[in-house]
């Protein structure tokens, strides 16, 4: 970047951080009360709550890596995006309603709804942090790299700096803003990230007399890839068997994104069943419209700068997004369009800010409410302050975590939390929420076994070692042949939760069915 853009990122980097956390202080709770923390009293509007959720679900991952993908490998980067918006889909229409009747500040209160005691809620707990310190890493490390990359830092203290910096300012919107604040903050980066996206899309599109197959050709020539790119099967043309590595990898997303709990923390903030299906409504769209600016910015990147000049600044694309806002300018970008890149980076820079502080948050809000509070007569003062000391507690390991494993390819950590999601997570809620004879031992053996498995496969594929973009790639211990666990952990799941509540006592089973008779009403019609 120019010096005059690089110096208006760093005051519009200034400046979005002290209006962050004056924000987060204002709105944070001024009381104690453990509604206003954990929920903001369900205070947003569908429409704010919407945006609330788009901006938790669209992290820096999606931003930044799908956003390469599509710069990289064309028509599977597409389906991966539509895959992402297909996520958020199915969770509106199947599980945003019955989580909203049976939650009340966690996953582990949804859980606990037919199944109290403190073996469900402490499995949440472990299935959450498990399932969100992955992305974390890798949105921390993000942040650092995209702040470097921006302000034009190279030293690798410089970068380790950034990080812990960074890292800090999210511990402080989780522990300061809670709910309602980092809410607002959601909803100024999905704002600020549609808005930019979607004028930088515009630009784009004029270059090519707005004709999508002008773009579209000129992407597949700036490609290299020939017709091969806008079809199936490029970025799984190494795999044993590509057609199930693909079902593999968009099975994954679609049942992982939006059970990650920092999505469905979300739920548990609308007042009402209509409330949610509004907000919902709101946050599909707001999805939807950004996969179409992504797609668009992905192509765009491809067709004015060639996919070899994307790889050569990130093997994984993972710039392919600011690439294409700064290649629509050209060289000489008058003082409007730095002005206008400035505020793609900056929406960049808030993206990574506002996804970790979510993810923090509902680390510490499950930690806090599930594990340390449960069984205890705690006041709500003694509550908030656990819940501040836990945001503390989990994102000082991870900004450790994140500084040493910042010069690796984090794709597989991304990778693990939306297998965790999907393999545990999804089975777990789709179980308890809809299965009458679901029992404690079938809710434990989902959460943990769907979790181990999940590591353990993913360990053996090709993201991780014996590729030249692995994790580890001088070593070769490959032995799944799939790039993601989605085929064997989702189906490995769904079985041992079966399998749990199958061997469990006649006696219990009777007695899960009871108490979910007693609370159906509630769950499924509010």
């Amino acid at each position: 970047m120019s010096d005059s853009a690089q110096s208006m990122s760093l005051v519009a980097f200034i400046a979005v951080v002290s209006f962050t956390l004056l924000l987060c202080v204002m709105t944070g709770p001024d009381r104690d009360d453990l509604d206003e923390f954990y929920t903001g009293f369900g205070g947003l509007s569908p429409l704010r709550n919407g945006l609330a959720i788009a901006g938790d679900y669209i992290s820096a991952a999606t931003v930044l890596g799908t956003g390469g993908v599509i710069a990289l490998l064309g028509y599977d980067g597409v389906v991966l995006a539509l895959s992402t918006a297909l996520s958020l889909t199915l969770l509106m229409f199947l599980l945003a309603e019955p989580l909203r009747n049976a939650g009340r500040f966690t996953m582990g209160d949804v859980l606990a709804r037919r199944m109290p005691g403190r073996p469900a809620r402490v499995a949440a707990c472990l299935a959450t942090l498990a399932a969100l310190l992955p992305l974390m890493l890798v949105q921390l490390a993000g942040a650092g790299d995209l702040l470097s990359f921006i302000l034009g830092f190279s030293g690798d203290g410089l970068r380790t700096g950034c990080i812990i910096t960074l890292g800090a300012l999210m511990i402080s919107y989780a522990a300061i803003g809670g709910m309602k604040g980092t809410a607002l903050i959601q909803i100024l980066k999905i704002v600020m990230l549609l808005g930019s996206g979607l004028v930088i899309s515009a630009l784009i599109l004029r270059r090519y007399d707005f004709d999508p197959g002008a773009l579209l050709s000129a992407a597949q020539h700036g490609s290299g890839a020939g017709p091969a790119f806008l079809r199936s099967g490029l970025q799984f043309a190494d795999s044993p068997w590509p057609r199930l590595d693909m079902i593999s990898s968009e099975l994954t997303v679609v049942l992982g994104g939006a059970a990650l709990p920092h999505v469905t923390m979300r739920m548990y903030t609308a007042r009402s069943a209509r409330e949610i299906r509004r907000s919902m409504s709101w946050a599909v769209t707001a999805v939807s419209l950004f996969v179409l600016v992504i797609t668009v910015v992905g192509f765009g990147t491809t067709a004015m700068l060639g996919r070899a000049a994307v790889a050569g600044h990130d093997p994984q694309g993972n710039t392919a997004y600011l690439l294409g806002a700064r290649a629509v300018f050209g060289a000489d970008a008058s003082t409007a369009e730095t002005l206008l890149l400035t505020t793609v980076t900056t929406a960049l820079f808030l993206t990574l800010l506002a996804s970790v502080a979510g993810m923090i948050l509902a680390c510490a809000n499950s930690l806090a409410h599930d594990v340390f509070a449960h069984g205890r007569a705690l006041t709500p003062r003694r509550e908030m302050t656990l819940a501040r000391v836990s945001a503390l507690a989990i994102g000082a390991p991870a900004i450790l975590l994140a500084v040493l494993v910042k010069d690796h390819n984090l794709q597989p950590l991304a990778t693990l939390s939306f297998c965790l999601g999907a393999s545990a997570l999804t089975p777990a809620l789709v179980y308890s929420l809809f299965w009458r004879r679901f029992t404690q031992t079938g809710l434990v053996c989902t959460l943990l076994g769907g979790t181990l498995g999940s590591a353990v496969l993913m360990t053996g594929t090709n993201l991780v070692s014996g590729a030249p973009g692995a994790a580890f790639p001088h070593h070769d211990f490959t032995w799944f042949p799939f790039t993601t666990t989605g085929l064997a952990s989702i189906p490995l799941g769904f079985l041992l939760g079966w399998l749990g509540t199958r061997l469990s006592s006649r006696s219990e089973a009777d007695e899960q069915r009871k108490r979910y008779e007693a609370v159906e009403a509630r769950i499924l019609a509010g």
